[in-house]
């Protein structure tokens, strides 16, 4: 199969579709005005456009149709409702899929009527509509309607990559690492997480066993706001036990994970649409502790993979890390759980079937209807 992937080469899920469905034995373009962030396997063809910005995504659509009429694609998987799925829908190449992946249906649409147009209107040209979460699906419903059927295509995790660091990296002193991979970014609710651990820090003074000593946070990851929450640690006295790490590339993020025995996630928006962090952190054998903010408590099975608790609540996330500090046999129960769920719902070579198999229904379709 012949696939071009109209997308932003300056996402990390862009380069790891493009590089999946090579593997998988097809012949995978990439159309995008962003650079790669990534790299990309040698078999992808990567087709840099100017970067116009806003402005690119009308401006380029002669040149995108010129060069899929050179290419003669079996489909297009045009990524993001709102900017490539307006160039696909100009383009008007069939079949193609418009996968939705977050603040294009849930943020773009309520800037006002005219992006809620557009976004409808590029939904209801495609030929069929994907969602990695059943969440954005139903915020997609509510957007058009109109449109019933929406495929459900997660965007899995690599179990390979994961296999080697079920083993904690032991801290010097028996430190308790609570940690997140995450951008600096108020939506993320890492302040949350800075609060919430300067609570657990004085639960664990009260009790007077040395623990309280014991815990670390480790926030990986850059941002508008790291210097605002380098700030809040200070402000609530946890600033000597946190550490900023910074960003780090995705494929030493299983690394990371390894430093870790407790990964939190305290998203505070519901256009956190697919918890694909929080399924890394189960590939790595981690418990949890998550938000119930948008697509986050899909992924985390509440009591066995992971604990979930009420969004922007500092108080019930530090219960809950109190609770996972406490046992570690919980911990490794938990985080056993959490691999075996990832490898058997969300492995990335599943994922990929998925994809296919949605790609292949489409064409068939198409030709069907031809």
């Amino acid at each position: 199969m012949r696939i071009v992937l109209l997308s932003g080469a300056s996402s990390i899920h862009t380069i790891r579709w493009a590089n999946g469905l090579n593997s998988a034995g097809h012949e995978v373009h990439v159309i995008s005005q962003h650079p790669p962030v990534d790299s990309l396997d040698p078999q992808v063809v990567l087709h840099q456009l100017p970067n116009r910005g806003v402005l690119g995504y009308f401006t380029m659509v002669p040149r995108v149709r010129r060069l899929l009429e050179r290419l003669m694609p079996d489909l297009v998987n045009a990524h993001y409702a709102s900017g490539y799925g307006t160039t696909a829908r100009l383009v008007g190449w069939r079949p193609w899929v418009l996968s939705v992946w977050g603040s294009d249906v849930y943020d773009f649409p309520s800037k006002s009527w005219v992006h809620a147009w557009l976004v409808k209107k590029n939904i209801m040209a495609a030929d069929r509509v994907a969602s990695t979460s059943n969440c954005m699906a139903d915020q997609t419903r509510s957007i058009a309607p109109e449109l019933v059927d929406i495929a459900i295509t997660p965007f899995g995790v690599d179990m390979a990559k994961y296999g080697q660091v079920v083993a904690k990296v032991d801290q010097p002193g028996g430190h308790v690492v609570i940690g997140t991979v995450k951008a600096m970014a108020s939506k993320y609710g890492v302040d949350t997480l800075i609060e919430a651990f300067a609570l657990l820090k004085k639960r664990f003074r009260v009790t007077g066993d040395g623990i309280a000593d014991k815990l670390v946070l480790r926030l990986v990851g850059d941002g508008p706001q790291i210097d605002q929450l380098r700030a809040l640690a200070l402000r609530v006295g946890v600033a000597d036990s946190v550490t900023f790490v910074g960003r780090v590339p995705h494929t030493e993020v299983p690394l990371e994970l390894a430093k870790m025995d407790v990964y939190v996630a305290l998203s505070r928006l519901d256009s956190e649409s697919f918890g694909v962090a929080i399924l890394e952190a189960g590939a790595a054998a981690r418990p949890v502790v998550v938000s119930d903010a948008g697509g986050l408590p899909e992924v985390t099975v509440d009591g066995k993979t992971g604990i979930v608790v009420p969004r922007d609540n500092p108080e019930a996330a530090a219960e809950a890390l109190e609770i996972l500090v406490r046992d570690p046999l919980l911990r490794e129960q938990m985080g056993g759980a959490g691999r075996r769920h990832v490898q058997d719902n969300y492995s990335w070579e599943m994922c990929i079937d998925r994809m296919l198999l949605l790609y292949s229904n489409t064409i068939q379709d198409q030709n069907m209807s031809v």
